[in-house]
């Protein structure tokens, strides 16, 4: 499934070479689904996003076969239900990037925007990727929160703000209000593997959002 529109600015182009290790993967998957999006996955933007959601990574049969973040696997069923009863969202969510929802007020990014072996790309992809989540927040002044899912998505938006980690430890629940006026919120990530063992609940989710919520005056 090849890209439809040009590649943003924000976004790695299609072929990107930053990380030799993620490129390899890539061109693997591509030889063995030369249907899926096989591809960097840009962000999934809304109008004049308030709310920023930082994912890890793409899933390799999720963002990495439809080329939109968390579209294909259960997070994105968990993560997309919770924005639309929370007002994030409007249309009807059938993890296909051309099932027609919109975000409102909201958008979705990951840290690395490729998929990675294992689910666990390296220090170094994560570093290489940075400046997309850079150029990012710079080009959408009317973000005020940030959710980060999981520990690494939570300490890379804070080196990407040049804030210390060791002020702003990752708690699931936590908000942390930062020196750019941002309000950082921490979630476990929404994977299967955390609703499964019981780490993360559909109610814990939700109740992060409720917080967003409150923060955002309603």
């Amino acid at each position: 499934m090849a890209p439809t529109t040009s590649p943003s600015p924000l976004d790695p182009d299609r072929d990107c070479a930053l990380c030799p290790r993620l490129v390899a993967f890539r061109e693997s998957w591509r030889g063995k689904e030369p249907g899926w999006y096989n591809a960097p996955v840009p962000s999934f933007p809304g109008v004049s996003p308030r709310l920023l959601v930082v994912g890890l990574a793409p899933g390799l049969r999720g963002a990495n076969r439809t080329g939109r973040p968390f579209t294909g696997d259960y997070a994105g069923d968990l993560l997309y239900e919770t924005l639309a009863d929370h007002g994030f969202s409007r249309g009807t969510f059938r993890a296909d990037p051309a099932d027609g929802l919109v975000l409102i007020g909201a958008m979705i990014t990951n840290a690395v925007r490729c998929v990675p072996p294992e689910n666990k790309p390296t220090p170094a992809e994560i570093h290489a990727c940075r400046p997309f989540l850079t150029a990012t927040l710079a080009a959408h002044p009317t973000l005020t929160d940030v959710l980060a899912l999981g520990r690494v998505a939570h300490e890379t938006f804070l080196r990407t703000v040049e804030e210390k980690l060791t002020a702003h430890p990752f708690a699931h629940g936590a908000i942390h209000r930062l020196g750019s006026g941002l309000r950082l919120h921490d979630s476990y990530h929404c994977s299967r593997y955390n609703t499964n063992t019981g780490r993360l609940t559909r109610e814990m989710f939700r109740s992060v959002f409720d917080g967003i919520r409150r923060e955002m005056g309603g």
